[in-house]
């Protein structure tokens, strides 16, 4: 009866063994590797699919972490290769204190690029953390929105741009962050709109398609983006193929993935569309 037994014991065990064999020989480098029986036991399947579907979600982190550093290090070449260079050339005979002024200059815009950028991975750090926003008093967005607008007037009237604020909403948010994301998607609606043409701000809360949420959406006319692009537009460092609409400007490609994180900060998410020659861009803010 003993010897039976274990026998019993030791059959009903293997399929667990093998479990624990597969799942020893993953690593960095097979992440794509799953778990898998022949004959699995009806008790086994659930947790197979679960650990299953756990690896897969890991694999595209870590394959997003990977791209990351990628576009960190492509990023950061440029700017530091052109500190090199300038530096090397100003350094390789004597220079005028002039020519060396604006070397130092030069350097200096790209010292703050570089600054800029890293500022705004370790604020991405922050957020995916878990950094939730501090929010104040209720306020009027239409009112931040007024502030944020102020400060883009300039570009606004260079790009021959109007700008229109419909609707409002009143609630706390964190007015710091509110005023970033909204600045950083009014720079974009700024840089890709139509000349002659009119950019909206829109707010409401009868848009936000989950209750206790308010919209905040940038809307231009302009040429539409592809449906493909949509989904990817927040990612970061993501550039679609029209995003070099301005040759002489440089974006880092960071301000819409901020603005996702700040979404995420207020319990809200992002929202992309175009057709028709519009496109509308924007994010959600929970009530509280």
């Amino acid at each position: 009866v003993a010897g039976a037994a274990q026998w019993h014991v030791r059959r009903a065990l293997r399929p667990l063994r093998q479990v624990a064999a597969q799942t020893r020989a993953i690593s960095p480098q097979n992440l794509h590797q799953r778990l898998t029986l022949v004959d699995p036991a009806e008790e086994l399947q659930p947790w197979i699919e679960q650990f299953n579907a756990l690896m897969a979600r890991l694999e595209r982190a870590y394959a997003q972490l990977e791209a990351f550093n990628a576009d960190v290090a492509h990023e950061l070449r440029t700017p530091l290769a052109t500190l090199i260079g300038e530096t090397e050339v100003a350094l390789s005979r004597e220079r005028s204190n002039e020519h060396l002024r604006d070397t130092l200059v030069s350097n200096l815009e790209e010292m703050q690029r570089l600054s800029a950028m890293v500022n705004d991975m370790l604020f991405l750090a922050q957020a995916d953390r878990g950094a939730v926003a501090r929010r104040g008093e209720p306020v009027s967005l239409a009112a931040l929105a007024r502030q944020v607008v102020e400060f883009h007037e300039a570009p606004l009237e260079e790009a021959g741009l109007s700008l229109r604020i419909d609707g409002d909403a009143t609630l706390p948010v964190d007015e710091p962050l509110f005023k970033r994301a909204l600045s950083n998607l009014l720079g974009n609606a700024t840089r890709y709109a139509e000349r002659g043409s009119t950019v909206v701000v829109r707010i409401s809360e009868a848009l936000a398609q989950t209750p206790e949420q308010v919209q905040v959406v940038v809307q231009n006319q302009g040429q539409a983006i592809a449906p493909a692009v949509l989904p990817r537009l927040f990612d970061r460092f993501f550039r679609g193929e029209d995003s070099r609409c301005c040759p002489e400007e440089q974006h880092h490609g960071l301000g819409l993935a901020i603005v996702a994180a700040i979404a995420r900060m207020h319990a809200g998410r992002t929202l992309a569309e175009s057709d028709a020659g519009m496109t509308r861009v924007g994010f959600t803010l929970a009530t509280r």
